[in-house]
């Protein structure tokens, strides 16, 4: 007869469930990260005594000029020409969009008003002009 001895065991992590645990990981980030958009050209903004705050949406479209006159939809260089045929399509996605003027209070008034006579004749009339508050 023989006697067996005792056998050591081993402990083990059970790993049937580790799967399921890192796709509901990857998941949840992939949900609840936010990817920045846009970054825009560097503006300083002119300074206004009174502001309206305007809560930030989707229907927001930035245009940026900055100091030395170029002008930017969407992270993309455009001429002042171009600007009409972007708020076209824009205007064609979405009716609700809002045209958020950025300019830097430096440029020179003419590529503003270039650029408010390319969204009037796209058709863009709702314009907001971004400012910085002043204290």
């Amino acid at each position: 007869m023989r006697i067996k001895g005792k056998r050591e065991q081993k402990a083990q992590i059970p790993t049937a469930s580790m799967s399921d645990i890192a796709f509901l990981l990857i998941i949840f980030f992939m949900l609840t990260t936010v990817f920045r958009k846009e970054t825009g050209l560097k503006v300083i903004l002119p300074k206004a005594k009174m502001t309206e705050r305007v809560l930030k949406s989707r229907d927001v479209a930035n245009i940026y000029i900055d100091k030395d006159g170029r002008i930017s939809v969407d992270d993309k260089l455009v001429a002042p020409e171009q600007v009409k045929m972007a708020f076209k399509v824009k205007l064609a996605e979405n009716p609700a969009v809002l045209a958020q003027l950025k300019a830097d209070r430096r440029v020179k008034y003419g590529t503003v008003n270039d650029v408010l006579d390319a969204l009037r004749d796209a058709q863009a009339f709702r314009i907001i002009f971004a400012t910085e508050y002043k204290r």
